[in-house]
């Protein structure tokens, strides 16, 4: 991948607690420090007015290493403000209306949200039900605005991939899971493969063929168990105690499925989930590796599993310095 809008961080002066090697990648930050700012803070401001308040909450923004900027260090500068505001949207979304869905309630009449997402209906059909929804979900419908406003092809392709998301990560949390290999698929799912998919294929202009799709989703599919089970490590105490806030008897989480399989205490599940961890990575790495040299893929195809690794060491140097996982615990 040919860089253009990113700059390398010298690998002394970040920690990445021996999860990935410098040698295999090296952190990349977008140029431009100013949209993900405003992004983020926009997103905060419309849910705040328009939702909810907010207090003491922590989204993606960090010093000296916000989310997007080192996840999508490659994502097209008039494009990273909206995939901000979207990546802000689902932490907040996450945090404060887990338990909502994409659909109108059943005695309001129209298609659902979400329908009409996986549809790609036209801007009129879904500003004539704005006023039957929800407050956050007028703010879907904004983020989708904007982004059909700049690239409406991918934009398309986008919704439909977080709508899916949406469908299949509603069964995800429903019960406990015995063992950290049943854990695994569902953490994938979980963590948003389909929502970086779209993230990534719009925030960097990419169009990945038809025939080609479910083999990018396979190849990438280790990188985003690394990711999962990253967020789990460093997201352990605030997820703990969040589930104990809601009465739960546990915690979607692989150091608690750890703790359950193998009868061990945290700081050894800690240790299992780190290796895990450094598996799932070094097993990526080949496969871009690969992939980097198959010229029988697609261009786009051969950026996405470059994007991808770029974002497994952005999410990893996000999670160790974030107040979002490090703050209020």
């Amino acid at each position: 991948m040919e860089y253009q809008y990113s700059e390398a961080i010298d690998p002394r002066v970040y920690k990445t607690d021996g999860l990935i090697s410098n040698s295999i990648t090296t952190l990349r930050r977008h140029k431009d420090p100013f949209s993900e700012v405003i992004g983020s803070l926009r997103a905060q401001r419309d849910w705040s007015e328009q939702v909810s308040p907010i207090n003491g909450y922590h989204g993606g923004l960090a010093e000296p290493y916000s989310f997007m900027r080192i996840a999508v260090p490659e994502c097209l500068p008039e494009r990273l403000e909206i995939i901000s505001y979207a990546n802000e949207y689902a932490f907040l979304y996450d945090d404060k209306m887990e338990t909502l869905d994409w659909k109108l309630r059943p005695d309001e009449r129209g298609p659902g949200l979400l329908e009409m997402f996986i549809a790609g209906v036209e801007d009129d059909a879904i500003q004539a039900v704005l006023e039957k929804v929800r407050p956050e979900q007028r703010l879907q419908v904004q983020i989708l605005a904007e982004m059909k406003a700049i690239d409406p092809s991918r934009a398309k392709t986008t919704m439909k991939a977080w709508a899916r998301f949406v469908q299949l990560a509603s069964k995800t949390r429903t019960k406990p899971f015995a063992t950290l290999l049943e854990y695994i698929p569902a953490r994938v799912t979980d963590c948003g493969e389909l929502v970086w998919f779209g993230t990534l294929t719009f925030g960097m202009g990419l169009t990945i063929p038809d025939e080609e799709h479910s083999l990018c989703m396979e190849l990438a599919r280790p990188a985003y168990a690394a990711m999962g089970l990253t967020n789990d490590l460093y997201s352990w105490e605030k997820e703990r105690r969040a589930a104990e806030r809601q009465g739960q008897d546990y915690v979607f989480n692989a150091i608690w499925v750890i703790m359950k399989e193998k009868g061990v205490g945290e700081e050894e599940a800690k240790a299992i989930c780190c290796q895990a961890v450094r598996d799932y990575t070094e097993e990526y790495c080949g496969i871009v590796e690969r992939t980097r040299n198959n010229k029988a893929l697609s261009k786009d195809t051969r950026a996405y599993a470059e994007a991808v690794l770029l974002t497994l060491a952005g999410n990893l140097v996000w999670s160790i310095y974030c107040p979002r996982y490090h703050q209020g615990i």
